[in-house]
């Protein structure tokens, strides 16, 4: 390889933002970073406990001191240092219930002082899209909620507390994920607001998050006609460096969602997506969801490598996205330096989440259910499980039953998926109290015609909605905002009367 290969091959590198496989990393990483890696991005898939993190990225930090990792936290239904147990901390749909900023800004700072204990430096969060259409089958609980203002004053509030903790923020998915009926993850999602709706809605939050000095922006995988009638907004120029840049005056790092994406690699394939991205003025390339081998590091950077050379990337491009990853690396330095964490995140979890929790609960009352709340005695748990989106993964664990078990002596639970509701769902049920536990109930019409026929049998149970809200039924029902376990140990308390 000639020394201008080797040169261009270290650029191509320096924007990469690969996952691996392990709880350590393995040795391509390791050797990559001295190649000229500049960030890595961790999964839950690489977190066991607080202590193992933590040495991980000291291991990565000791090939390179100022390397960039990153992690898609969003304190959430969507997380990753807490996948095994469920996130301490509600997200951000219960903390735009509340809608108070200081809260919102306190619970970011929180989080960010954990993660940056473990050596986490970039954060892929807060998820900035306004969640406008209720159908939504991949952001829903992740927005702040449906409305531009409060979204925009939460996700600056996001970004303060974070950034205050020591570590970066990202504002996603740009230019707004929250009007679609479509998962990136398997199609390309089209947003049909014209410019002015755009400005008005999905471009607000982003704006505050400029202006909260957010150091990153990752891309959304859409298709937006009003802004770029033929390119989705990774790969669109207009969108990532006309509006983006030009209008919005955004100086950061911008982040590509993850490349192996159906919506851009079945369209412009795996590395044709990261070439045309970085062409169109993305600096990160973010990839290893799903191919999180060196095969696929090295697929990537070679296709950087070689379009420089055939000059379909310009060599200024790639060399402006690389200086931009290392100002990125030298603000987490700094924020590093400044403020020094001896914490170390704990099995319990955020005592300022759970609070907040408590905060986002929301309880609406028939006439029939007066007097229904705290339960009277053991309750029969009835758990309906709608399909996971990637985002949330499968290994992160949702309910009401295992808390209040603890609260309440005798508690049972079942729990069905679509193909096994039976015809009454409150069979086994006699002598106790009933709450029936759902999600997204409005988006499933499986599940409401299971509540229906549950509440036909027991109209006096309970119901507890984790997901977003938009349909309420029963003479009681609780609204969390939220699948986490602060949400989940908010309700049982609230059910127990503790």
């Amino acid at each position: 390889m000639s020394g201008r290969d080797e040169s261009l091959a270290a650029l191509a590198a320096a924007v990469l933002q690969p996952g691996f496989v392990g709880t350590t990393p393995p040795p391509w990483i390791c050797r990559w970073l001295g190649e000229g890696l500049g960030s890595v991005v961790l999964f839950a898939r690489n977190v066991v406990h607080p202590e193992q993190v933590a040495a991980l990225t000291a291991t990565l930090r000791a090939e390179r001191p100022d390397v960039v990792v990153a992690i898609d936290e969003e304190a959430g239904d969507v997380t990753r240092i807490e996948s095994a147990r469920g996130s301490s901390r509600p997200g951000n749909f219960a903390l735009g219930a509340v809608d108070d900023p200081a809260l919102t800004e306190e619970v970011a700072h929180d989080l960010g002082a954990d993660l940056a204990a473990l050596g986490v430096t970039l954060n892929y969060a807060p998820d900035a899209d306004v969640n406008s259409n209720p159908a939504n089958p991949v952001i829903g609980v992740r927005a702040f909620g449906a409305e531009p203002a409060l979204v925009a004053r939460h996700t600056a509030a996001w970004v303060r507390g974070l950034q205050a903790g020591g570590v970066a923020a990202c504002a996603k998915h740009f230019p707004g994920h929250g009007d679609t009926k479509v998962d990136s993850h398997h199609d390309l999602p089209r947003i049909t607001a014209d410019r002015a709706r755009l400005d008005a809605v999905e471009l607000a939050p982003f704006r505050a998050a400029v202006a909260a000095g957010v150091q990153a922006v990752m891309t959304g995988h859409l298709l937006v006609p009003a802004l770029d009638p033929e390119l989705p907004a990774t790969l669109s120029g207009r969108i990532l460096g006309g509006l983006l840049r030009d209008e919005l005056g955004f100086s950061g790092v911008v982040v590509t969602d993850a490349v192996e994406m159906r919506a851009v690699a079945d369209r412009y394939g795996f590395a044709g997506a990261a070439v045309r991205a970085l062409a169109a003025g993305a600096d990160a390339i973010c990839v290893g969801g799903e191919r999180a081998d060196e095969e696929s590091a090295r697929l990537l950077r070679d296709a950087i490598v070689a379009a420089v050379v055939s000059g379909e990337l310009p060599e200024e491009r790639l060399t402006e996205a690389a200086k931009r990853v290392g100002q990125l690396a030298a603000w987490t330095v700094a924020a590093r330096a400044e403020r020094p964490s001896r914490r170390r995140p704990t099995a319990a979890g955020s005592a300022v989440g759970l609070a907040a929790a408590r905060r986002a609960l929301r309880v609406t009352t028939a006439p029939a259910g007066v007097g229904a709340l705290p339960l009277a005695g053991p309750a029969h748990v009835v758990e309906f499980e709608p399909p996971r989106n990637i985002a949330i993964g499968p290994e992160t664990p949702w309910g009401v039953a295992a808390p209040l078990a603890d609260l309440i002596a005798g508690t049972t639970t079942v729990r069905y998926a679509e193909a096994d509701v039976p015809a009454d769902p409150t069979a086994g049920a006699a002598g106790r109290c009933v709450v029936l536990v759902v999600r997204d109930l409005h988006r499933h019409e499986w599940m409401r015609a299971s509540v229906i026929r549950a509440l036909a049998a027991r109209p006096d149970a309970v119901v507890v909605e984790l997901g977003v809200p938009e349909l309420v039924t029963g003479a009681v029902h609780v609204a969390t905002h939220g699948a986490t376990r602060a949400a989940a140990h908010a309700a049982a308390g609230l059910l127990a009367g503790r």
